[in-house]
C-alpha cells in the first residue's frame, strides 16, 4: 500500500479535492449550470499554482464521476467541450510551471479527441515534478476496484500471479492511482458531507475536511488555512494513544 507522505512541516503533501458547488453558485446568480462549471475551472487554475508555496506535492480532483452521465445530455456534453478546452487552453502553462498532469477513470466511454489530447497532455508533462495533478475523470471508487480485481483475476487466470499472492498491496499495484502515494487530506468543498464514491480504497486513512464554501469561491487563501490547521491533527493510523 501507498505510504504516508505528509511532508516535513507536518502538512498534507497529497491532497485530494471533491470540487462541489459548481451548479448552485451558477443558479444563485441566475445562470446556467455550465456557467458555474467553467468558473470552477478557472478556481483549478488558482489552486494548483498555489500547491508549490503550500507544501503540496500532490493534488487530485474529483472533475466527473461514473455516476455524473445520469445527467442532462446538454450539461455532460457542456463538460465534454469545458474538459476539452481546459487542457487546450491550460497546457502550455502547466507544462512551463513544470506541473505532471495524469488522468484516473475509465476512458471507454469519453470521445477520442479527449482521449487523445488526454494523452498528450500527460505525455508533454512526464517529466515535470514541481506538482503532480491527478484529475479523476469518468471516476468512481467502486468502478476502480472492480476493474482492478478484473485485472487482477486475469492476472491469476494466465498463471503470471498466484491467489496465495494477493493482498492489499497488491491490490493497489492495479489500481489507476498506483504511481501515487495514498492522500493525507480529502476536501469537499459546497457543505456536503458524503465522499461520493471518491477514492474509497485510498482514503482509508485520510483526514477529511468538509466546507460550505461552493467551490467557485474557494480562494488559495481558504486552503492555505485548511491545511495550516492540519498540522494540529493526530493522525495514528489504527495504532492507540501512548
Amino acid at each position: 500500500m501507498a505510504k504516508d507522505v505528509t511532508d516535513s512541516k507536518g502538512g498534507p503533501a497529497h491532497v485530494a479535492i471533491i470540487m462541489d458547488g459548481n451548479g448552485r453558485w451558477a443558479q444563485q446568480r441566475g445562470r446556467p449550470r455550465l456557467f458555474g462549471h467553467h468558473a470552477g475551472a478557472k478556481r483549478v487554475r488558482e489552486i494548483v499554482a498555489a500547491c508549490p508555496d503550500l507544501g503540496v506535492k500532490y493534488l487530485t480532483i474529483f472533475a466527473f464521476s461514473t455516476e455524473n452521465w445520469k445527467r442532462t445530455q446538454s450539461e455532460v456534453a457542456g463538460l465534454m467541450r469545458l474538459f476539452r478546452r481546459y487542457i487546450e487552453r491550460e497546457a502550455m502553462a502547466l507544462i512551463e510551471d513544470g506541473v505532471r498532469v495524469r488522468f484516473i477513470g475509465d476512458r471507454i466511454k469519453l470521445d477520442e479527441k479527449l482521449v487523445s489530447l488526454m494523452d498528450n497532455l500527460e505525455l508533454a508533462t512526464a517529466h515535470n515534478d514541481k506538482v503532480h495533478l491527478t484529475i479523476a475523470l469518468n471516476y468512481g471508487g467502486r468502478d476502480e476496484v472492480t476493474r482492478a480485481a478484473q485485472l487482477m483475476a486475469l492476472e491469476i487466470e494466465q498463471g503470471r500471479l498466484s491467489h496465495k499472492e494477493v493482498d492489499a498491496e497488491t491490490l493497489s499495484r492495479f489500481l489507476d492511482t498506483r504511481f501515487l502515494p495514498d492522500p493525507d487530506l480529502v476536501i469537499r468543498t459546497s457543505g456536503e458531507a458524503r465522499i461520493s464514491n471518491f477514492l474509497l480504497w485510498q482514503s482509508a486513512y485520510a483526514e477529511y475536511e468538509f466546507v460550505d464554501t461552493l467551490w467557485p469561491d474557494f480562494t488559495a487563501g481558504e486552503f492555505g488555512e485548511i491545511l495550516a490547521g492540519f498540522g494540529g491533527r493526530e493522525r495514528r493510523f489504527g495504532a492507540a494513544t501512548v
